[in-house]
């Protein structure tokens, strides 16, 4: 991607492989975001995770790993992008190597069932859930249990990612027939009332509608993505200043990477959870210098901005 240039996201077909997801959060979000140029930096990605808890505002975190070319967990050569062959065998939804994963939230599973010990999980809770929707059942079959593991309905709903280009189109002015309207309907109108009018066309209000004609181009956009570059926001208020931003650990400033729309809340179906989640944007800054980690996490800022009342 150039530089300046802005990815949209949107998503696409539902994925049935699970993801890695922190125990006590949500994952909304996976992203991946190689540097070019950068050989250690051949691999990277980017995790942001959600309390699914509405008040806990705190529970926003995100991640960054990378990795060289030649490494321990990837291939060096990518796979075929060709299907591969129908052989009417069931696909394994864990892990082939590494530690276990637990059925329900994806997280470390020490734990294993006492009777088929192939089942494994985080805690207590998950098993006991697990076993009370299709567990029960299948602990005595014969069989891969990693090839059927049920909705839980404790995670989000899986999708692809698509990202596209944004392209430097300009936004559509009002028609000379809706001006005309405007016009005739306020000709009538005293001078005062005019001067008054045009005093509430605040700073915010302009911000929010700065907001809704970026995103016109792409209505349903639920990332955009653009290193270096500044975000766009909902509102007016709680945007960050550069000192609300915390440096790196490494002593690097953080950067703007990439933000979450509040359309991606429409497609996490958070209500099913029995909670819901809510945000204006989500705004991710990441270390300037994507600073080596070896082959670990470090967590990056995540901004929270949410839809004022004026909004």
């Amino acid at each position: 991607m150039a530089s300046g240039s802005v990815g949209l996201a949107e998503l696409g077909f539902v994925e049935a492989a699970p993801a890695w997801r922190l125990r006590s959060e949500q994952f909304p979000s996976k992203l991946y975001a190689p540097l070019p140029g950068r050989a250690d930096a051949f691999h990277r990605g980017l995790f942001l995770f959600c309390c699914r808890t509405p008040p806990c505002c705190a529970g926003l975190r995100v991640f960054r790993n990378q990795l060289p070319r030649r490494n321990d967990f990837y291939a060096y050569e990518p796979p075929s992008e060709d299907p591969p062959p129908e052989t009417g065998e069931s696909v394994c939804l864990q892990l082939e190597s590494g530690a276990h994963l637990c059925r329900v939230c994806g997280c470390l599973g020490p734990k294993t069932c006492s009777r088929c010990h192939k089942a494994h999980y985080c805690s207590k809770e998950h098993q006991t859930l697990d076993w009370r929707l299709g567990h029960k059942q299948a602990c005595t079959q014969e069989g891969d249990l990693d090839s059927t593991v049920p909705d839980h309905s404790f995670l989000f709903p899986e999708f692809e990612i698509v990202i596209e280009t944004e392209d430097e189109i300009m936004p559509e002015v009002v028609g000379k027939d809706d001006e005309s309207e405007i016009i005739g309907s306020m000709g009538e109108a005293p001078e005062e009332e005019l001067d008054s009018m045009a005093k509430h066309e605040s700073r915010e209000d302009r911000i929010f509608q700065k907001f809704k004609t970026k995103i016109s181009f792409e209505p349903e956009q639920i990332l955009r993505y653009g290193r270096g570059i500044a975000p766009i926001w909902i509102s007016g208020e709680n945007i960050p200043q550069e000192k609300d931003i915390p440096d790196c650990p490494c002593g690097a400033k953080r950067i703007f990477e990439f933000q979450v729309m509040p359309h991606l809340l429409n497609y996490l179906k958070a209500d099913r959870l029995g909670r819901s989640v809510d945000w204006g944007v989500l705004a991710v800054f990441t270390c300037a210098e994507s600073c080596g980690l070896g082959t670990g996490y470090t967590e990056e800022f995540v901004w929270k901005q949410d839809i004022t009342d004026t909004a």
